[in-house]
């Protein structure tokens, strides 16, 4: 029987779509492709889910990739990168469902250390039951050691248990701890029929 629910966070609490970013702050498409891939994609951004650098601390790294004219658009992007993270639709409401259900509700999250400046624009930390951030602990998913540090931690038994995450290979990390999972592709209703909700 299920009694826990584990949410991952990016593109299923809270929309992660650095495009917005890119778009707000970079005029040029050539320009935006370059600090897609040495920003978004570079390794700074694993770093940072390790805890291993602040987001501060992205620009120095980057910033020797990047040519010196575009600067000044990247450390905009580094600095307020998170401007996409917004609720994604029928999350707070699903979050809602769940509890008045019975369920205990968890956050595992592969974030840096600015999870905490804009997670509260879903809801207040001490709404989850629990929450393990990657950064906090230097290991990220699909890891399985995280998937069990969230379990002892919070005492949580894998096959009571069910993760929601929007990438596959962390829901086969999931599974492979023992713990039940979907991949979310924005249908709250879905993930009531898989899990019997």
């Amino acid at each position: 029987m299920i009694r826990n629910i584990i949410f991952d966070m990016g593109n299923v609490l809270l929309s992660y779509d650095p495009e917005i970013c890119l778009r707000h702050f970079v005029e040029q498409e050539a320009d935006r492709a370059l600090i897609r891939r040495e920003l978004f994609q570079g390794p700074e951004w694993i770093e940072g889910d390790l805890g291993h650098i602040t987001d501060a601390k992205r620009f120095e790294g980057v910033s020797r990739r990047i040519p010196g004219r575009l600067h000044r658009e990247l450390r905009e992007c580094v600095d307020q990168w998170h401007m996409c993270m917004q609720p994604v639709p029928g999350a707070r409401e699903f979050c809602r469902y769940v509890k008045e259900k019975g369920y205990r509700i968890y956050v595992l999250s592969n974030a840096s250390n600015s999870f905490y400046q804009y997670f509260p624009r879903f809801a207040p930390l001490d709404y989850f039951d629990g929450v393990v951030v990657s950064c906090d602990i230097h290991i990220i998913k699909p890891d399985i050691r995280i998937y069990r540090y969230l379990l002892d931690r919070f005492e949580l038994l894998p096959e009571e248990s069910f993760f929601i995450d929007d990438v596959a290979e962390n829901v086969e990390g999931a599974e492979k701890a023992g713990i039940s999972g979907e991949v979310f592709h924005g249908d709250f209703e879905k993930i009531k029929k898989s899990a019997q909700l």
